[in-house]
């Protein structure tokens, strides 16, 4: 055993002796069928409950008839590759593990002759609107994930004047069946910075709920209204500066309101209609544009059980709420205000137009990353780096060496810290990148993208690099440029088996060529009639391990907005991991992937070819 894994491995053990069991949602085996140039794929979960020494035996079904396909037991991995399939047929594919848990369903896939190599969701989408950003939960308790979909008409950014359309989130079971949709209404704006939507099991009760902000005229998956849907607070330019803000639990099965507060915090303390010099005052302008950049997350600030995260602004004053949810009712557990003494102003403008959750300094309960500040599950500073604000983020264990979980972080100030790469505990910035290049294009800031991913196999931990304001070429842990070319600085995915993550920039999943530094494609879901979301930015969906073994998914709208495509790997591994989404850290990153600008989700293990046993989740599940 190398000394680089017996670190590893002690940590993991150490984190786990401090965390409380975390309660996660119940999952079956998510087992898949798909057809690859070989034969058909078959890939299912490994459980975040189950024993690390747990095989398994794969059985295929065709007219009643049942054989085993493989003839030693399936202990390394969660895959199988049917050559004997004939693809023109139809097919039943189940597993059956050693232990035949009675708390895990035994699940099974079918393939259908001729079958697409990507699932279909067919959807019905509004007229003049467009399939966005999506999350997944189980919202009806059955152990499989429904799709939860925002469509999105007229958008704008906030420092952009004009009307949105109001926007809707629907829900879809996995077959396209509509459940249900809500309609945030005239007195919500569409675009990137407003609309978080937040999709989890917040009560423990095993079917998820969704929480939005709302306001007067948000209408419900029954058709009730929020407040007084007569009412129109859209001003001259199509901002909404004026008026009740909510926030609101609704039903993940209905789609029903259960419980509605008033948000926090109000964009003026006392007025619901502020005056342009009152908004000036508190925020920074009256136009909008800092007082409505909102961000929102799931945390489990006690370790045990999950908070609601909600936040208002970041440029200037920033306040950030949690929510904790019981007996079908919203209580304030804390607020964080910048505002609220002289020694929280240093914190403002620190926020990024994302964030993150993960337990940094490793007591069981989880932190708030919230850009180059960390807010403590107390609600008080962690700490604070003073970069200000940023447009992308990653938390994990990047750096193995490094004890606990560390932060890459750029920002848009243009000065000597254009990009940096800190300790997650202390704050301590381990090493920087300046911004070098002006842009006047770029409006004289620092990078606008960032991403760290573990994709050299040279280099213990994950490289890490950003575009814009002349940052070139990748860094590796410790700082050191590796390469003089950058890959895209957009998502990462795991997709071909190895436990380096692959790079996905819009509709593209391509593999990084260390030696000839470049990226090679391996995917394209242009090939199938799929498109990215939000211009340049070029977002999926979503990328989440949805089904199947430890591998990501990725999900896209088709080029007619009828339907979203989810694609899987078919690429067979040996490697074997519990599934993502019973990895807490991970897990809570889906929910806050579609929240301002996207960001990829990370585990809170470091993953490469030296790791000999799986890290195992400290999770319980109940059905």
């Amino acid at each position: 055993m190398n000394v680089k894994f017996k670190f590893i491995l002690g940590a993991i053990l150490f984190s786990e002796l401090l965390s409380a069991q975390r309660q996660m949602e119940y999952l079956k085996r998510g087992i898949v069928a798909i057809p690859s140039d070989s034969g058909v794929f078959v890939s299912w979960r490994l459980l975040g409950i189950e024993a690390q020494d747990i095989h398994f035996d794969l059985y295929r079904t065709e007219n009643n008839s049942t054989r085993k396909l493989n003839e030693k037991p399936l202990s390394n991995e969660t895959n199988f590759l049917d050559k004997t399939a004939d693809k023109t047929k139809n097919y039943t594919y189940f597993v059956k593990s050693n232990t035949q848990d009675k708390s895990v369903d035994i699940d099974s896939a079918n393939y259908v002759a001729n079958q697409k190599p990507y699932f279909s969701i067919p959807l019905k989408t509004p007229q003049g609107y467009t399939p966005n950003d999506a999350s997944v939960a189980d919202l009806d308790g059955d152990g499989k994930y429904e799709i939860i979909l925002h469509q999105t008409g007229r958008s704008k950014d906030n420092s952009q004047k004009g009307e949105t359309d109001p926007p809707i989130i629907q829900a879809y079971k996995l077959d396209g069946k509509l459940l249900w949709e809500i309609n945030l209404g005239k007195n919500i704006r569409e675009g990137a910075h407003y609309t978080q939507f937040l999709v989890y099991d917040l009560d423990q009760d095993g079917k998820a709920e969704i929480v939005m902000k709302t306001a007067d005229g948000s209408r419900d998956g029954k058709g009730k209204y929020i407040g007084d849907p007569t009412k129109n607070y859209v001003n001259e330019n199509g901002m909404i500066l004026s008026g009740p803000e909510f926030m609101t639990v609704f039903d993940g099965e209905t789609g029903a309101e259960i419980h509605t507060v008033n948000y926090e915090v109000p964009r003026f303390a006392g007025s619901l209609n502020p005056t342009d010099e009152q908004m000036t005052e508190t925020w920074g302008d009256a136009k909008g544009n800092r007082i409505d950049r909102f961000l929102g997350a799931v945390a489990y600030l006690d370790g045990k059980t999950p908070s609601v995260i909600m936040s208002r602004g970041y440029y200037t004053r920033t306040a950030i709420a949690a929510w904790d949810y019981k007996d079908k009712k919203l209580s304030l557990r804390w607020l964080f205000d910048t505002e609220s003494s002289e020694e929280n102003k240093k914190y403002r403008g620190q926020g990024n137009h994302n964030l993150s959750i993960a337990d940094v300094d490793n007591d069981g309960k989880d932190e708030i990353v919230f850009g180059a500040m960390t807010v403590n599950d107390d609600g008080k500073v962690l700490n604070s780096t003073g970069f200000g604000h940023g447009d992308a983020l990653h938390v994990g264990d990047l750096d193995p060496s490094n004890p606990g979980l560390e932060i890459f972080d750029i920002q848009e100030r243009f000065d000597d810290a254009g990009a940096h790469f800190r300790d997650g505990k202390t704050g301590k910035v381990l090493w920087k990148l300046p911004s070098t290049v002006y842009s006047e294009s770029s409006k004289f800031q620092g990078p606008g993208r960032g991403l760290s991913l573990n994709i050299d196999p040279r280099y213990d931990g994950s490289e890490s690099w950003a575009a814009g304001a002349g940052l070139k070429g990748v860094y590796n842990t410790k700082g050191k440029k590796i390469s003089n070319k950058n890959p895209p600085a957009n998502m990462g995915i795991y997709w071909d088996g190895d436990f380096l993550s692959e790079i996905l920039d819009g509709t593209n999943v391509s593999k990084w060529d260390w030696k000839k530094e470049k990226s090679n494609l391996i995917f394209d879901a242009k090939n199938f009639q799929c498109e990215s979301n939000n211009g340049t930015k070029k977002n999926q969906a979503l990328v989440a391990d949805l089904f199947g073994d430890w591998r990501e998914e990725v999900m896209y709208r088709t080029a007619d907005n009828q339907e979203l495509r989810i694609f899987s790997t078919t690429i067979p591994t040996k490697h074997r991991l519990y599934t993502l989404m019973h990895n807490p850290q991970y897990r809570l990153s889906i929910i806050w992937q579609n929240v301002g600008y996207n960001q990829p989700p990370h585990t809170d293990y470091y993953l490469d070819e030296s790791i000999k046993e799986m890290p195992k989740p400290n999770v319980v599940t109940i059905k």
